[in-house]
């Protein structure tokens, strides 16, 4: 009996240890996270097999995801199957009109998925982003921060490069920054949306601080050329972390000292697949 229950203390023992060591994919010495992946990501696969997809990321020894819908499930199954697969959802996108519109909707599903985070990922405009569009913006985003709040979720608003058309001193960026409420209003940092209209990410990072509760890591392709306020690319130009243009060293230090809570990678290329891998080794070595 008394070897029986040292056996089992042992197997538990090594069982603990290897969860311990898969929940540590993609940190190092600099790196801490927590890290986790868009599901978006893997849109394509998604279309094929849902379960299959999802045991890929944990595969990757992933334990956090943030979502972009749920691929033709209900919220409830589909947080069965993440849950199944040991991925706990932290945040997700939903369009900007339904923060407009149906807010007890997405308080519901929130709810069915487990959310910490609520938010969107684009804002509808016709040409390029203007004044009128970011206040109204700026509307929404403080009404629904402070209904969610209620609910214990948090609403953000992921950037996505066309907030930085010039105003005043400025950008429109930073009068959605001084609008919106801190208390109710987070932001998202997708560090390729940044660095394609050629903003320098540290230094926003430096300037909002905590604001940037999440972040989406990234790399851009090289030769790939900045400076465009569309908020629209090639998904070719996602390439793994460490491979492109981005200074990463520099970003992730910044953001470590900036506060930022969260850290999705979001790779939207057709070789998605094999490039997370290679992104989170890059995680596991990179210092600062």
């Amino acid at each position: 009996m008394k070897h029986a229950v040292l056996l089992s203390v042992l197997l538990c023992g090594a069982a603990l240890t290897a969860v311990a060591k898969e929940n540590k994919v993609g940190l190092g010495p600099s790196f801490k996270g927590p890290l986790g992946v868009q599901l978006y990501s893997l849109r394509d696969e998604f279309k094929k097999d849902v379960p299959g997809t999802v045991a890929k990321v944990r595969g990757w020894g992933i334990s956090y995801v943030e979502l972009a819908g749920t691929y033709g499930l209900p919220p409830e199954k589909f947080h069965q199957v993440l849950l199944a697969n040991q991925l706990t959802p932290i945040a997700a996108h939903f369009p900007y009109d339904h923060f407009k519109t149906n807010l007890a909707a997405i308080v519901q599903e929130c709810k069915a998925l487990g959310l910490k985070y609520a938010g969107v990922a684009w804002i509808p405009h016709q040409d390029a982003f203007d004044e009128a569009e970011c206040r109204e913006a700026i509307d929404v985003f403080n009404k629904a921060g402070v209904y969610l709040h209620e609910f214990g979720i948090r609403f953000f608003y992921h950037i996505h490069g066309y907030e930085f058309q010039p105003h005043q001193n400025g950008t429109l960026l930073d009068l959605m920054m001084k609008g919106t409420l801190k208390k109710y209003v987070a932001f998202e940092m997708d560090v390729f949306w940044v660095h394609f209209p050629a903003q320098d990410p540290v230094e926003l990072l430096k300037k909002y601080g905590k604001r940037w509760e999440l972040m989406h890591i990234k790399d851009m392709k090289k030769g790939v050329v900045t400076g465009a306020l569309t908020g629209k690319s090639d998904p070719a130009n996602d390439v793994a972390l460490g491979q492109g243009q981005i200074d990463f060293r520099s970003l992730l230090g910044a953001a470590h000292k900036a506060g930022v809570k969260w850290y999705f990678i979001e790779d939207e290329s057709p070789r998605v697949l094999e490039q997370v891998p290679v992104t989170l080794r890059y995680l596991e070595e990179v210092t600062w």
